[in-house]
């Protein structure tokens, strides 16, 4: 049996609340417009980095707002235009909803009991050990929490190493065995 999951937000997995229809093409354009404050037709990572909050009246962290930007990039233009932002707009909006439901105190950051709550419906078996890992790696603010922001972060970065683990995880125990290069080339072909 596996030890790892990586259902995300809008899957089917339990505790994860269903998401409503995508919003009127409309409503996202006008969104889009004001997001885009160059007029490019395009939203930079500056631009998208200042429309969003994470719930604390913080921008967005830089990094969750470039690994955003790549992840829906598909033109591989360094920025989204509309359509990519409409498939982003749904993406946040489905772990927003997600984050909303793990934080019980209304808060806007969750602690470790709330974090593994959340990764253990996505399927993720770890051990306490490792959550107090993803806690000092995502908590930017120093108060043992993680922001919304940095919990999308957290979600993609083991989203994509678990990926990137399966490759090797043919029988799907948990374990591997890979050379010194193999796992250098693991790491170093990760998009994230």
């Amino acid at each position: 049996m596996a030890y790892y999951g990586g259902q995300q937000p809008g899957y089917q997995a339990q505790g994860v609340p269903q998401q409503p229809g995508v919003p009127d093409q409309n409503f996202l354009w006008g969104v889009f417009q004001r997001i885009d404050k160059d007029r490019s037709g395009s939203i930079s990572g500056n631009e998208l980095q200042q429309a969003l909050s994470n719930g604390t009246w913080n921008p967005f962290n830089p990094e969750t707002v470039r690994l955003m930007i790549g992840m829906f990039d598909r033109d591989n233009s360094g920025t989204i235009n509309f359509q990519e932002f409409s498939s982003l707009w749904k993406y946040v909006t489905d772990w927003q909803n997600c984050f909303r439901g793990y934080d019980r105190d209304n808060s806007g950051s969750i602690d470790k009991n709330e974090l593994k709550q959340a990764l253990t419906s996505f399927g993720y078996r770890l051990s306490d050990r490792f959550y107090e890992i993803l806690i000092r790696k995502f908590d930017r603010q120093g108060r043992a929490t993680v922001a919304f922001d940095d919990f999308i972060q957290c979600c993609v970065v083991l989203q994509t190493l678990t990926s990137a683990f399966r490759f090797y995880d043919t029988d799907q125990d948990g374990q591997i065995t890979i050379g010194y290069e193999q796992f250098l080339t693991l790491v170093f072909n990760l998009k994230s």
